[in-house]
């Protein structure tokens, strides 16, 4: 192979590269808006479930577990709940937004990561006013399918109902007041047991309990994630 040859190869690959990599970018500059607001709808409708009496879910603040962006909220009843019909400039179409007045908070909502086998579990737990805990729900990750993917199942999710921080510990074999591994998967359910769920818990309590009801209750139009009557 002569040196002309070598440079045309060079050359050829490196074409190929800057190609490939431009295809790549422009993929993902169409598909990255569409793939963030797809993920703030699941948020929001999981949002909606996770304390189906309330009317209101109002975001109060936001903490980094494992140094990724989660946040949390106040599950309110309204003393009164004005609807205002507004027009959207950008789109033209008219739509409800409903402002909750003389919020109360009747318990918690907190997002949380747990460290799993494969991925960080992205987990949703809400809680009553002395937060224990009502439901939990997986929002994303990327465990082993068949093992790990288990937790997204609700036999094992409906253990964590009625559980108190210090009870969200992992337990091979049957137990009442703790957490039962799911079998062949106890690091995943460890994560979103003791990483995901429980220091969730515990940062609400450090944050709300000795204050009460924390003070910056949003009770305007921006974080109205429902649901409503």
């Amino acid at each position: 192979m002569t040196t002309k040859d070598i440079i045309k190869i060079t050359v050829n690959l490196v074409v190929i590269y800057l190609l490939g990599g431009l295809l790549i970018a422009f993929v993902y500059a169409k598909t990255s808006p569409i793939m963030f607001i797809k993920a703030k709808e699941e948020k929001e409708a999981a949002l909606r479930t996770m304390m189906p009496e309330a009317q209101h879910i109002a975001k109060l603040g936001d903490w980094e577990p494992h140094e990724k962006h989660a946040e949390y909220y106040a599950a309110q009843e309204c003393g009164e709940l004005r609807v205002t019909t507004v027009k959207d400039e950008k789109t033209g179409k008219t739509k409800e937004q409903k402002e909750c007045i003389d919020a109360r908070a009747i318990g918690y909502i907190v997002e949380g990561f747990g460290k799993g086998y494969s991925s960080y579990i992205n987990v949703l737990a809400s809680v009553d006013k002395n937060f224990t805990v009502q439901k939990v729900s997986v929002l994303h990750h990327a465990e082993t399918p068949g093992l790990g993917d288990e937790i997204e199942k609700e036999y094992f999710l409906k253990r964590f109902a009625g559980k108190s921080a210090d009870n969200l510990v992992v337990i091979k074999g049957e137990t009442q007041d703790k957490v039962e591994a799911i079998s062949g998967a106890t690091i995943s359910s460890r994560a979103v047991t003791e990483d995901g769920v429980k220091n969730g818990v515990k940062m609400l309590k450090e944050k709300l309990s000795d204050a009460g009801e924390e003070k910056k209750e949003d009770t305007g139009k921006e974080h109205d994630h429902g649901p409503h009557s």
